[in-house]
């Protein structure tokens, strides 16, 4: 089972789904800018990651900035509960595997986390090719 937690606003979350598609699986695709998240959801998706909440917070394109959480002195504690209020806040995809728990950022690093991968060659959506014609990393 694969599940993709998922923005399809963005670029890198929609090449992540799509190259998890492409290599023949149908994930559970979380909306988690409608669904919101837990607590105990974001806590455990960061420990299975080896993420801390500063290092998968969103730093651009969201409102970190203007929420005053870009200080490296602001707690965890406070980064996890803005985003509770602002879902946004988390940066995406998020994805799970039975290899393990990532974020995708690049959309590449999706490979890592799938026993198998799309036939090459392979093209994110702005035309960077991530696979050659036999499959292998570019």
């Amino acid at each position: 089972m694969i599940v993709i937690h998922h923005n399809p606003a963005c670029g890198t979350s929609r090449n992540v789904l799509k190259i998890i598609e492409d290599a023949g699986y149908s994930p559970i695709v979380v909306d988690y800018i409608k669904e919101g998240w837990t607590r105990s959801q974001l806590l455990g998706l960061f420990a299975a990651a080896s993420l801390t909440p500063r290092q998968a917070l969103r730093t651009t394109k969201s409102p970190a900035e203007e929420l005053g959480l870009l200080d490296e002195s602001v707690l965890d504690d406070i980064l996890l509960d803005a985003m509770l209020k602002h879902p946004v806040l988390v940066n995406r995809p998020i994805v799970c595997t039975e290899k393990g728990v990532g974020l995708c950022r690049p959309s590449e690093k999706v490979l890592d986390l799938l026993p198998s991968w799309p036939q090459g060659p392979y093209f994110k959506e702005d035309g960077e090719q991530i696979l050659d014609e036999l499959g292998k990393r570019m």
